[in-house]
């Protein structure tokens, strides 16, 4: 190691040159140790200083500046250095100072010159604007540094992604998206783009999605900036998360133009008034020119069709307006129809993912339900009409193919209007014809059309008699998997077209294990294409209605864990035919109750009288469940329910609703549903879908909420949401048991804060829990006493107990003389609760009914101790509350009552009942009612 400080000087003037900064710094700090004379201390320190600028350590730079000052007060290149680092540490004044020192020392130095005139002027600036400038200043001198880190390809990878993170940080606060605005940020974003660097095109994306959030007028010039070709450009990108990064830039543009969000104003802004429809046409028909163009990747495409999808249709059928969904249907309808009409194994197709074309026919299904009138769509069905009717060429196969899947498209959306287009000329006919053609392709397009046409009975009744032959001999002939999965699922819709699986068996001839094996098979294959496996899934939805083959499906683990890793994916069909199939497994559909007398009439009739499997039997569900629960079936509903609207429709959501209360059954199951998500899940099943969906989650829930820690089932804020799916089962329209146990989980949830007794009160609760208190049912009025019994603690409720022209005091006192133990036991708490907190309704107690003190003697000597104990806590409270009271108490029998109680000897196990009787007499002689007890 040197120890001479001059050469360590030399050595850290080396490195310095060679820009090592870190050693150099290393090399003046040794030196500086080692060294004793002055002059070189300070030369010493300032070059450290000069070390730190590069470094961009400020503050340690103007530390070592100030040190060599202080030696040498007149050291130019120590004050110009403090001087710099002072300016990037913001202090303005101070830079100042230093810099007019140095430009008193060199008068002609033109660089000390330059700096006084800009640090006086950002000074002046600084006064005016009282401190906002110096925010202002320090961004614009960070967002100018980001970018030269950003577009300097020498940057180090390190700081490259740090800058990166600060910018789209700095691009969600409005100061920071206003500064990049200002300083040309929109053209410095744009030259990052077009890097084609992922990590710095992701960057300048979400920078600008940033800076688009909830302003319009800077929204509308980054899309005029950009331009719209250039959005859907990059959109169009096989990089999915580029592609997706655009899609929520767009989706920002498109939520300010439409006035979504909170606008904030600045300065002449106010004044400004935005055309924005005529930018939104823009993009609107952009997107729909996407959707055929070859140019654009699958992804890409599926990004437009989410955008519309999300954009065009009212959110609100209440606003009249809709004329965005008439305007796509004018310009844009012939482009969606040709995407479902696209045949993915023919050699013109368009880029597609597995998803394009059901989420094609979803935004078609949108766009029908979004007309307001008649007319509106019947100009939907004409031109649907005549752009198929464009497209059938029996001269030209290929053509007419399009136009039968875009039928089979359609009737995945809005299936009234493919039902009408069912009824085209011919339509029906070259489909069953299809079937019969030698070429596989027409096989596998004309099943799959046939497939979705049969889900109308009426259609399905054509289809019987013209095409199950043809389905059959596919299915037998064929060695294509493709065409043979479909025609399988072909035949099980025709079976099971009756709602049983009688039909079923008949179609597939007695073998639907058989088929079942073939369809698990197909499902557990990951070789296989996921179109070609949503079938699989879609047959055993139907061969599952067949007791036996769905008590062998749960036993096959792969096939289960395949079904669910499937129903993650983002596909309407697959959520309904996994829902479905669990819904068969769990047995958790409506069973309608055979009446005897009809069966004996059918069977003399002798026509076919369905009988319950005997794996359709309690013990065998039971067992089904278990399995399903153990193969981890929550976390996949969990998922499934995450879905997006237009995926998860409203069938799929009861459906998985009915599964979830099937495995809620058994109280020992629940608190494994709630460890994988399933509480959380149920949430949305109850409060969105169909009624009898809502009803389903909302008593699975109960269930969950009777037995739970609210604070583990439904943590956080969640519990407050679950109080109102609860409420919403305490209606005669609902069965007994339901009412039961939403009392329950109401009476664990009122149990636990104050706050969740105020909701339910909020809730509109307590008048059906009090009617459940008159109810001659023993358990529902002994769930609803229990519940009111908690709710009595919070002040509001018992604001009602106080106030005059209603019986819920009286009811009370009343439920206290019941016979059953436990309601007693309820009431008696509710009552002792109510008296000690308001002294009003202790005298109010007294008149309600003349039965009070006889029941109050029935409790104080009650057998059960408990029942005996809340006795005595309603005596002491009366006594306490008013001195005319206790003379009334003490002047009948219940002062012998008191005093049998309070002269037993002292017990552990009812010392607590012996305390309340003797509080209840030293009470009493504190009045002077009563005189103590003289001893002998």
């Amino acid at each position: 190691q040197m120890e001479d400080p001059i050469q360590l000087k030399e050595e850290g003037n080396k490195y310095f040159q060679a820009s090592d900064y870190e050693k150099a710094v290393q090399s003046y700090t040794q030196a500086i140790k080692l060294n004793k004379d002055k002059v070189l201390q300070a030369v010493l320190y300032r070059n450290r200083a000069a070390c730190y600028l590069k470094k961009e350590e400020y503050a340690k730079a103007a530390s070592d500046a100030s040190r060599a000052i202080d030696i040498n007060a007149s050291d130019i290149k120590a004050l110009y250095r403090r001087s710099q680092a002072l300016e990037k540490l913001g202090k303005l004044d101070q830079a100042f100072k230093d810099a007019q020192k140095c430009a008193t020392i060199e008068p002609r130095n033109k660089n000390f010159q330059e700096t006084l005139r800009r640090l006086g002027a950002n000074i002046q600036e600084k006064v005016n604007a009282g401190g906002a400038l110096r925010i202002q200043f320090s961004t614009d001198m960070r967002v100018q540094k980001m970018f030269e880190i950003l577009l300097d390809e020498n940057s180090e990878k390190e700081k490259r992604e740090k800058a990166a993170n600060n910018l789209i940080v700095l691009g969600r606060e409005e100061a920071g998206a206003e500064r990049i605005f200002q300083n040309n940020g929109v053209s410095l974003l744009l030259q990052l783009i077009e890097t084609r660097n992922t990590e710095l095109i992701l960057a300048a994306v979400r920078t600008l999605s940033g800076m688009c959030t909830g302003h319009k007028a800077r929204a509308t010039a980054i899309l005029h900036y950009l331009g719209i070709d250039n959005i859907c450009l990059w959109m169009s990108a096989d990089n999915e998360e580029i592609s997706l990064a655009v899609c929520n830039l767009l989706q920002t543009i498109t939520d300010c133009l439409l006035g979504q969000g909170t606008e904030e104003h600045h300065g002449k802004e106010e004044a400004v008034v935005l055309d924005t429809k005529k930018d939104l046409r823009m993009i609107t028909m952009r997107l729909l020119d996407m959707l055929v163009s070859k140019k654009v990747s699958g992804q890409g495409r599926d990004r437009a069709l989410n955008l519309l999808n999300k954009n065009i249709p009212r959110k609100d059928l209440k606003d009249h307006d809709n004329s965005r969904t008439v305007f796509v249907i004018d310009n844009g309808l012939k482009k969606i129809l040709k995407v479902v009409g696209q045949i993915p194994e023919m050699p013109d197709c368009l880029p597609l993912t597995e998803n394009t074309q059901l989420t094609a026919s979803v935004l078609l299904n949108k766009l029908y339900d979004d007309l307001r009138c008649d007319p509106e769509r019947d100009n939907y069905r004409v031109i649907c009409e005549e752009y198929i009717k464009s497209k059938i060429d029996p001269q030209n196969m290929d053509k007419t193919l399009h136009a039968i899947q875009m039928v089979s498209g359609v009737l995945q959306g809005p299936f009234d209007l493919g039902n009408k287009l069912l009824g085209m000329k011919g339509v029906m006919e070259m489909m069953v014809a299809l079937c019969g053609s030698e070429r596989e392709i027409d096989q596998l397009v004309a099943v799959e059309a046939l497939i979705h046409a049969s889900t109308k009975l009426s259609r399905a009744t054509f289809i019987i008699s013209n095409g199950v032959t043809l389905l059959k001999e596919i299915y037998k002939k064929t060695k294509n998997e493709k065409i043979k999965i479909r025609a399988l699922v072909g035949l099980c819709k025709l079976g099971s077209a009756g709602g049983t699986d009688y039909g079923l068996r008949q179609f597939a001839e007695g073998s639907t294990e058989k088929l079942a094996r073939q369809c698990r098979k197909w499902l557990c294959n990951t070789s296989i294409d996921a179109r070609t496996r949503k079938w699989a899934v879609e047959g055993l939805a139907y061969l599952t209605l067949d007791a036996d083959v769905k008590d062998d499906f749960v036993e096959d683990e792969p096939a289960l864990q395949a079904m669910f890793e499937l129903a993650k994916t983002s596909d309407k069909t697959i959520l309904y035919s996994v829902a479905s199939a669990l819904v068969n497994c769990t047995n958790s559909y409506d069973t309608k109750e055979l009446v005897p007398e009809l069966v004996q009439l059918a069977k003399f009739s002798k026509q076919h009288v369905p009988e319950e499997h005997p794996k359709d039997k309690k013990d065998f569900v039971v067992k089904r469940v278990k399995r399903l629960l153990k193969a981890g079936v929550v976390s996949a509903l969990a998922c499934m329910v995450k879905a997006d609207s237009a995926i998860l429709t409203d069938q799929s959501k009861e459906l998985i609703a009915r599964v979830f209360l099937a495995l809620c059954e058994d109280p020992k199951d629940r608190g494994t549903i709630v460890a994988q998500g399933g509480g959380k899940a149920l949430i949305p099943l109850a409060v969105e879908g169909t009624e009898v969906g809502k009803i389903k989650a909302s008593h699975a829930l109960a269930k969950i909420a009777a037995i739970s820690n609210p604070d583990m089932a439904f943590p956080g804020e969640r519990v407050y949401e679950v109080v109102r799916p609860l409420v919403s089962l305490l209606n005669t329209e609902r069965d007994g048991l339901q009412n039961y146990e939403a009392l329950l989980g109401l009476t664990n949830f009122s149990g636990r804060s104050d706050k969740l007794r105020m909701k339910i009160v909020k809730e509109r609760a307590l008048p059906d829990i009090e009617n459940y208190m008159f109810e001659n049912h023993d358990q529902l009025r002994q769930a609803a006493t229990e519940c009111m019994c908690n709710l009595v603690v919070n002040k509001e409720v018992q604001e009602r107990f106080v106030a005059d022209g209603n019986d819920r005091l009286k009811l009370v006192v009343l439920l206290c003389g019941e016979d059953d133990e436990k309601v007693q036991v309820a009431a008696a708490g509710a009552l002792a609760m109510l008296t000690a907190a308001q002294k009003k309704l202790c005298s109010k107690m007294t008149e309600v009914t003349t039965q009070w003190l006889e029941i109050l003697q029935r409790l104080c000597l009650h057998d059960n101790m408990e029942v005996q104990h809340r006795g005595l806590v309603i005596a002491f409270n009366l006594i306490n509350a008013d001195k005319e009271l206790a003379k009334k108490l003490v002047e009948t029998e219940l002062l012998e009552i008191l005093t049998y109680i309070g002269k037993q000897d002292d017990d552990p196990k009812k010392q607590h009942v012996i305390n309340v009787a003797r509080d209840c007499l030293t009470r009493c002689m504190d009045y002077g009612l009563i005189k103590p007890l003289s001893r002998a």
